[in-house]
């Protein structure tokens, strides 16, 4: 037996570590710092106060390099207009705390119907706004649509489709699971857009939930696995994803308010994880959040007993007063907080540079409005910047923008699904001269320049091959 040299793909535990801290929105973040500092006595979190506009020192209560007007005219982008006559900014400060702060302003109360009818205006043409207020108006404290359809289409004087097609809009949103008529129906709605973002889900699961969905509740596995012909074991992975993954009532995404009210009337805080402002230069700015919200460090006591350990070590001698059990407690600790400092700065790194293409591709949209929102896909993000479509649907599924003109917006808003760059693709071939047709490399070139949409030629191929049409040397004709 003749052993051969192979070449395999391992995923390291840092890996898996970076990956975890990529996904996590800003309020998961911040719970797992907390959770790692009081965990590790070698990690720090920095407690110096910085002004949240122009980043300088605070000495007190009011930053006195910008009082409040941040650069980059943030004040002018970010105010509430609100009349400053007769109030000083010390008294202000002290009866607002951080009114100044742009991303504090952000987080104002919300409504979910508010946030739903923003984004679906967005996204729908005015004709069909009053149904989509209609079926946002629907929806029961678990997001889910209350009545049917066909009422909605009736009341709002539309056709059965063009109810059908606000309703699938309103489903697109995240938290994905809105305006589901039920839990199945929910489930099934989830996967569908974690499939689409690149996401992996398990084989059999949506089978599962859609032929089985009963007999998976009642733990009925063993029937489950018999009737779609696999293994139990297989049941038990998809239940585990459905269970660890999936959220059967979505609109608890959202905090209630605290007079208990429906979901017209639940709050919700929405806190930016990336800003984009205009410089003075007049060009565009991003800057991941988490830069100032959480400055951590390895405890300076910590790092003094390791630099201790190791000259001792070179020096060949004991530290006094330190055994060899002191000594791997003190380098773990900081190993591992140097991991998590690692990694924190890698989800930062990762989600500005995501966000600065965003930036590249979008800027007419940040310039003039929606009506100039590109066609674009987290695939295309992914080739520009060398990462798999996965990587960039993680570091963007459940985040926030902070748009120069003060809106937040989902880092879904920015993006089409696949889907949409197919039929691109199909409209070329189709229009295409049947005797000299298009390689996938011309398809390339076609997208870049006609339709700004940047694609490597294996990606074309596969979408290509999805369509079910044939290579070009197979599509020609005579």
């Amino acid at each position: 037996m003749r052993l051969l040299p192979q070449q395999a793909l391992k995923v390291t535990p840092k890996q898996i570590a970076a990956n975890y801290i990529l996904q996590l929105s800003s309020m998961e973040l911040q719970d797992v710092i907390n959770q790692e500092l009081e965990e590790n006595p070698a990690l720090d979190l920095d407690e110096a106060h910085v002004c949240p506009l122009c980043g300088l020192p605070l000495t007190g209560r009011v930053c006195l390099n910008c009082f409040g007007a941040g650069k980059a005219g943030a004040a002018e982008q970010y105010s509430d207009n609100e009349p400053l006559e007769g109030t000083s900014l010390m008294a202000r400060d002290e009866e607002e705390g951080d009114e100044f702060d742009p991303i504090v302003r952000a987080e104002a109360e919300q409504t979910l119907a508010e946030y739903l009818s923003w984004n679906v205006r967005v996204l729908l043409p005015k004709r069909l706004h009053f149904t989509a207020e209609y079926l946002i108006g629907n929806l029961n404290d678990n997001g889910y649509l209350e009545g049917s359809l066909q009422d909605a289409a009736s009341a709002c004087h539309v056709s059965l489709d063009d109810a059908d097609r606000v309703l699938r809009m309103i489903q697109s949103i995240e938290p994905w699971g809105l305006g589901a008529r039920d839990i199945q129906e929910c489930l099934l709605i989830q996967m569908t857009h974690l499939a689409e973002s690149g996401e992996t889900v398990p084989t059999h699961a949506r089978a599962i939930v859609t032929d089985h969905f009963r007999a998976l509740g009642e733990h009925k596995f063993g029937d489950v696995a018999q009737a779609l012909r696999i293994s139990r074991e297989e049941v038990q992975s998809a239940w585990d994803y459905i269970k660890d993954n999936l959220n059967p009532y979505p609109a608890q995404a959202f905090a209630a308010g605290p007079d208990g009210t429906s979901i017209g009337g639940r709050q919700i805080a929405l806190r930016p994880d990336v800003i984009i402002v205009k410089n003075d230069e007049n060009a565009f700015e991003v800057e991941v959040i988490e830069s100032r919200r959480f400055s951590l460090k390895v405890n300076p006591v910590y790092r003094q007993l390791v630099g201790q350990i190791q000259a001792a070590r070179t020096a060949h001698v004991e530290v006094p007063a330190m055994d060899d059990k002191e000594k791997q407690h003190i380098r773990e600790y900081v190993t591992r907080a140097k991991f998590f400092i690692d990694n924190i700065n890698q989800r930062r790194q990762t989600m500005a540079r995501i966000t600065q293409v965003i930036v590249e591709c979008q800027q007419d949209f940040l310039e003039k409005g929606i009506q100039s929102l590109r066609p674009l896909t987290r695939a295309e993000v992914g080739e520009r910047i060398g990462m798999h479509e996965s990587t960039v649907s993680r570091a963007t599924a459940g985040k926030y923008v902070l748009l120069p003109a003060g809106q937040v917006v989902p880092f879904s808003l920015f993006f089409t699904a696949s889907l949409g760059t197919k039929d691109v693709i199909k409209n070329i071939i189709d229009a295409e001269d049947r005797g000299h047709p298009h390689s996938d490399q011309e398809i390339v070139e076609l997208l870049r320049n006609d339709h700004g949409i940047i694609l490597a030629r294996r990606t074309v191929a596969k979408y290509r091959e999805e369509l079910q049409i044939l290579p070009a040397r197979l599509r020609k004709r005579v």
